[in-house]
């Protein structure tokens, strides 16, 4: 399960990567910080942007374990991340990196996470992580993943959870209702059952209370400006098509919405970041 088109991950890479809570990523490093080694697994990794924002930070030697449905994001990973490291060397399954002093072994594997094994018995990870993934997911499948961490004693990531802010300024007069819509939306089926959608963080924390984690959580929003004209124009026009699927009789005014508000002059885009341990 992908479903996203690369062009739209290369666009908001940068602003995701800007965006990222910083005191939660510091404990994340911190956490690791007195390991030789280190193996991650990277949830939904469409083109590999968690490992390019994340592994810099970690111990000098890695193996990541790229996991996505969607065979042409995997192929894209491999190339954008030979195009990111200093060095890179290509083999028919593996990738191995050289960016600055950090050795890193990337491994790709094509599977629908809707029936991926949780437990990645044969990867044994110190840390599964995603990015932008978890709001898309449903409780069920979210409480799996969590119980098979903490069988494994497992560290677990997760930045960029969509939270339901969703601010354009100047304010217009259908923005409250566009936003309303879009929220009802991200709680639809996107694979995995109903949604969590904004309600992901609360209940992330909730799973990783009961199953006997520690957790640190903090905001992450995206704050998109002058310089993101192509970006905001993108995302006002996705809000738009979602709500009109939640309101089709709104179709139309809701498309002169995104016409209109592609210009806005500031937008905010509501996220949190979730570290946790056992």
């Amino acid at each position: 399960m992908s479903g996203f088109e690369a062009s739209w991950l290369e666009l908001r890479e940068p602003v995701d990567h800007a965006a990222r809570n910083a005191p939660i990523a510091r404990r994340a490093q911190e956490h690791f910080a007195d390991r030789a080694a280190l193996t991650v697994v990277d949830l939904g990794c469409g083109t590999g942007s968690n490992l390019r924002a994340f592994a810099p930070s970690l111990p000098r030697l890695q193996h990541w374990q790229l996991i996505d449905g969607d065979n042409a994001l995997l192929h894209e990973a491999r190339r954008s991340l030979a195009r990111w490291a200093d060095n890179a060397r290509d083999t028919d399954d593996e990738l191995h990196l050289i960016k600055g002093e950090h050795q890193i072994r990337v491994s790709f594997e094509a599977v629908d996470l809707t029936a991926c094994d949780l437990h990645f018995s044969d990867t044994s990870p110190d840390l599964v992580t995603a990015a932008a993934l978890f709001d898309l997911v449903s409780a069920a499948w979210l409480e799996r993943l969590v119980s098979a961490s903490a069988q494994r004693r497992t560290a677990l990531y997760a930045v960029l959870n969509y939270d339901g802010v969703a601010r354009w300024r100047p304010d217009a007069a259908l923005d409250e209702r566009v936003v309303a819509a879009f929220n009802r939306h991200q709680n639809g089926d996107k694979g995995f059952g109903p949604a969590l959608g904004p309600a992901t963080s609360d209940a992330f924390a909730g799973l990783l209370s009961k199953y006997g984690y520690r957790s640190w959580q903090g905001e992450s929003p995206w704050t998109l400006g002058a310089n993101d004209r192509p970006l905001i124009a993108a995302l006002t026009t996705g809000f738009a098509q979602a709500a009109a699927e939640i309101e089709p009789d709104m179709a139309d005014e809701f498309a002169a919405w995104a016409r209109e508000r592609a210009d806005a002059a500031n937008v905010v885009i509501g996220h949190q970041d979730i570290f946790a341990v056992i």
